[in-house]
Formats: structure tokens, C-alpha cells, sequence
């Protein structure tokens, strides 16, 4: 996937994974009640600060805080961009 976007300094736009529909035991979750996800799919990432690289690099899996970064709208899809420093690791 390509995006026509190039994110600045140490900032990553990452693509969010579905929340979740059901619980483990088969209860499904209404639209209301679902979590923010904690994860996603990196697609873009700026060339960093000139004393911090960036450590993440496109495709990557990565786990983030529940309150990281800000929704955008690209391409007529939801993305989040937030710092590198927001990102906790990579799965």
C-alpha cells in the first residue's frame, strides 16, 4: 500500500488494526463499546531527527498507547500519525 504522504522529523503514519467484534467467548462487542486499538501497520515513516533515527521502518507490526497520536483522513481512509516516541515496540 502506497500513500501519498511523507511524514516529518521523527513522526510515523501508521494504519490502525480492526477493533476487535467479539470477545474470546463469542460475545459480540457493539460499535459503542469497542476499544481504541493498540496496534497497527506502519506505512510511512519522515526521515527522523538529526540526532534521534527513526528505528521503525514501513510494514512494521507496532504497539502504541491507547491515547497516542491524531486521526487523519487520507485517500479516503483512517490513518494515525503520532511521534516515534508514542510507539512502545515492535511486534
Amino acid at each position: 500500500m502506497s500513500v501519498k504522504f511523507k511524514p516529518l522529523a521523527d513522526r510515523v503514519l501508521i494504519e490502525a488494526a480492526p477493533a476487535e467484534q467479539k470477545t474470546a467467548s463469542g460475545i459480540i462487542i457493539p460499535d459503542t463499546a469497542k476499544e481504541k486499538p493498540l496496534q497497527g501497520k506502519v506505512i510511512a515513516v519522515g526521515p527522523g531527527k538529526v540526532d534521534e533515527p527513526v528505528t521503525v521502518k514501513k510494514g512494521d507490526l507496532v504497539l502504541y498507547g491507547q491515547y497516542s497520536g491524531t486521526e487523519i483522513k487520507l485517500e479516503g481512509k483512517d490513518y494515525l500519525i503520532m511521534r516515534e516516541s508514542d510507539i512502545y515496540g515492535i511486534l
